[in-house]
């Protein structure tokens, strides 16, 4: 049982699972509050204890239905800030709207900016995500953001599997940093898939750079949505030679046809974390990790006015 300063642990509806697992792993109860729909859909929320002079945590992804759950935060969040919460830290384990990050076209929207905006103006004073899809998004805030790494807990379940004679492939040419990153915690190679992207959510591989001839490969993205990135990605491994092909990815959006595809995939196993809830939108050859352990120790840490950072040394 935690029995420090005053902290307390609130949740949305998107990922009640990871809250109470991360209230659990800091030993604290999950504070009251309940999130309803009048019946035109407006949300209407109450909190259900005091938070005056609380360091106040809300755990809740923007993962499907985004806008629903984002909707859910900032009017928790004022709650916060009306019910005098010192301060007010988002925990959002999955930032949604990251991939729209910049302008590709004329006209094109900044949305990952836009929802930064949204998040500071309805009250955030600090912002606990993990695995950005692009890193630069920290910049959009004028508050502190504590980015988190799911791949020590990636890294530490394929160490776990001893897997011989093995190599880190990264689907995309953007995806370079991260799976070499893994590869030096493995002390493995790396491989790269040349993918170009002619539309959202359609990919079409070019060629592989590197040896996969006969090798077991481990396959990482920061995201798997529509899954046509992975599975296109392992057929043309296969097809190189590759003897057998996992999939990692910190981020189960799983949207569309990602579990047919998945299914159909020559992968043997897909690891993903529990950012994102799967309910029932899973397969046998899916595991899950949960990331409740790294985000309650980060938690903890923030409340303490310690290092984030030492976590990940």
């Amino acid at each position: 049982m935690y029995r420090g300063k005053k902290l307390q642990i609130f949740t949305g509806t998107a990922n009640e699972k990871l809250a109470a697992a991360i209230a659990g792993h800091i030993g604290v109860a999950l504070g009251k509050a309940e999130v309803k729909r009048f019946s035109d859909g407006e949300i209407n929320i109450y909190i259900g204890e005091s938070v005056r002079g609380a360091d106040v945590f809300i755990v809740q992804p923007i993962c499907c239905p985004a806008n629903e759950n984002l909707m859910e935060l900032l009017i928790m969040m004022d709650a916060m800030k009306r019910a005098s919460a010192k301060s007010i830290n988002a925990v959002l384990p999955y930032y949604g709207y990251a991939r729209q990050d910049r302008k590709t076209r004329a006209r094109d929207p900044i949305t990952a900016k836009l929802v930064a905006d949204l998040l500071t103006t309805a009250g955030a004073t600090r912002v606990i995500t993990m695995d950005l899809h692009a890193g630069q998004i920290q910049g959009f805030f004028n508050i502190p953001v504590d980015h988190l790494k799911s791949l020590p807990i990636l890294a530490n379940y394929f160490q776990e599997k001893k897997l011989e004679n093995a190599v880190v492939v990264s689907p995309d040419m953007g995806g370079v940093t991260r799976a070499r990153e893994l590869a030096e915690r493995l002390h493995l190679p790396i491989a790269i898939i040349d993918k170009r992207r002619p539309e959202p959510n359609v990919a079409e591989v070019m060629h592989i750079i590197g040896e996969v001839s006969g090798k077991t490969v481990i396959m990482i993205d920061d995201i798997i949505d529509t899954a046509g990135t992975i599975s296109l990605g392992a057929r043309a491994l296969m097809k190189h030679g590759a003897r057998e092909i996992y999939a990692c990815c910190t981020h189960p959006v799983l949207s569309g046809p990602a579990l047919d595809r998945l299914a159909e995939a020559p992968l043997k196993e897909i690891v993903v974390t529990d950012t994102i809830p799967l309910g029932e939108r899973t397969l046998d050859k899916i595991k899950v990790l949960s990331v409740a352990p790294l985000i309650g120790d980060a938690i903890i840490r923030i409340h303490e006015e310690l290092s984030v950072s030492k976590l990940f040394d």
